[in-house]
C-alpha cells in the first residue's frame, strides 16, 4: 500500500510561493485569489465530535486516497499534530494551514503540493478542506483547478451530500457548495482618500465579508484587505464566482481612480511617502512587523503608480512573507527570543540591495 511521502519543511524555503510572483490579472491590486471547498466523509462524525481514533482513521483514509491519485514526487503528507510550534506558524504564514490547526493538539494533517499550488487540510472543522491559491484576480482559473482536485478525491472518498442542502458541513454557513472564495486586495489609495467605509458598506450589502489582513476593515496591516463570501447555502459555485467577478473589478477600478487622484492632486505628498518607505527599508537597523507592512504597502503603491522604478515586484511581494516571525526564525536559524526586529531589518536590506 503506497502512501504519500512526508515533506521536509525546509524544502519550502528554497522556493517562491507562486501566488507572490506578482503575476495574474489585476495583480497591482489583487494579491491573490483563493478558493476553499469543505467536504465530509460518510459514516464519520464531524471533527468536533470525533474521537482521536476517528480522526486517525479519517487521516489514513484521505492519505491513502491521495496516494492512489497523485504522483508521489509531486505531493507530500504533513502530520501537523507532531510539528513544533514554529513549524506550525511557518505553514500558517504560507497560508497552507489555518490558525485553528496551529493551536489545536488534536490529530490533524495536511496534504501539500510541493509547488504549493494547493493543499488538502484534514480534520480541521471539516474532514477535508481543499484549498487552491493563485496570484492576481483569477477566480475562474482557481475554480477549474480546485474542481478537478475535488472530483479526483471524490472518486475515492464518499462525501456526505444531501439532495436539498448540498454538501453537509460542520458549520451551516458553509453547507451547500461548501465553497469559500477569498480575495486579498491592496487598497492604499482608497485608504488614503478615506473611502474604505464606503467600500465596506457596499460589500456587506452584497453579503460579502470585508476585513483587513490582520484585523478589521479599520485596523489592517499595510492597507491589505480580504473579501470573501459570507454564506454558501442556496448559491451555486457559478453564482458565487459571478458575484466576485462583478464586484472585485469595480473595487479595482475605484482604487485606480483614487490613485490617479492622488498623483494629480497630492503627488509630492505621495512621492514623499513612497520615497521615505524606500529609505527606511533600505537603511533601517531595526524594524517591527507592522512598520514593515506599512512601508511595503507604500513601496508597492510607488511602483504601480510609476513614482518608483528599479524594483522587482516579486521581490517586494516575497518580503510580505519573508518578514513574518516564523519565516525569519527558520530562514536565519534564530530563536523566538532573538531580536527579530533586527533580523527583519537585515533581511530586508539584503533583499532590496
Amino acid at each position: 500500500m503506497r502512501c504519500v511521502p512526508v515533506m521536509n519543511l525546509d524544502d519550502l524555503l528554497a522556493q517562491t510561493t507562486p501566488w507572490l510572483l506578482g503575476e495574474g490579472e489585476e495583480s497591482d491590486i489583487v494579491i491573490s485569489s483563493r478558493i476553499r471547498l469543505a467536504r465530509n466523509l460518510v459514516g464519520s462524525p464531524f471533527p468536533i465530535r470525533a474521537t482521536e481514533r476517528d480522526r486517525h482513521s479519517i487521516q489514513d483514509t484521505v492519505r491513502q486516497a491521495a496516494a492512489e491519485l497523485f504522483p508521489e514526487d509531486d505531493y507530500c503528507f504533513i502530520n501537523v499534530q507532531t510539528l513544533l510550534p514554529l513549524d506550525r506558524e511557518y505553514l500558517f504564514e504560507r497560508q497552507l494551514i489555518s490558525r485553528g490547526l496551529v493551536e489545536t493538539e488534536l490529530p490533524h494533517a495536511a496534504l501539500i503540493d510541493r509547488q504549493e499550488r494547493f493543499c488538502v487540510i484534514i480534520n480541521e472543522d471539516d474532514h477535508v478542506r481543499i484549498c487552491v491559491t493563485s496570484g492576481g484576480f483569477v477566480p475562474r482559473k482557481v475554480w477549474e483547478q480546485i474542481d478537478q482536485i475535488d472530483n479526483q478525491l471524490g472518486s475515492k472518498l464518499d462525501y456526505v451530500f444531501h439532495e436539498k442542502y448540498g454538501f453537509l458541513t460542520a458549520s451551516a454557513t458553509n453547507a451547500g457548495t461548501g465553497m469559500k472564495i477569498c480575495m486579498v486586495l491592496h487598497l492604499p489609495a482608497l485608504a488614503a482618500t478615506n473611502e474604505m467605509d464606503k467600500v465596506a458598506r457596499a460589500l456587506q450589502k452584497s453579503n460579502l465579508v470585508f476585513r483587513g489582513v490582520g484585523g478589521t476593515s479599520s485596523q489592517t496591516l499595510g492597507d491589505f484587505y480580504q473579501v470573501s463570501n459570507r454564506i454558501t447555502m442556496g448559491k451555486s459555485e457559478e453564482e458565487l464566482i459571478d458575484k466576485m467577478t462583478d464586484l472585485i473589478p469595480q473595487i479595482a477600478h475605484y482604487e485606480r481612480q483614487a490613485r490617479n487622484f492622488l498623483i494629480k492632486n497630492r503627488r509630492e505628498i505621495i512621492f514623499d511617502r513612497c520615497s521615505r518607505a524606500v529609505g527606511v527599508l533600505r537603511t533601517a537597523r531595526t524594524i517591527s512587523g507592522l512598520e514593515t507592512m506599512n512601508h511595503l504597502s507604500s513601496l508597492r503603491l510607488g511602483i504601480h503608480t510609476g513614482l518608483l522604478e528599479g524594483f522587482d515586484m516579486s521581490t517586494v511581494n516575497l518580503l510580505l512573507l519573508h518578514t513574518q516571525p516564523a519565516h525569519l526564525q527558520k530562514m536565519h536559524r534564530v530563536s523566538e527570543s532573538s531580536d527579530l526586529d533586527i533580523v527583519r531589518a537585515t533581511h530586508i536590506r539584503q533583499m532590496l540591495g
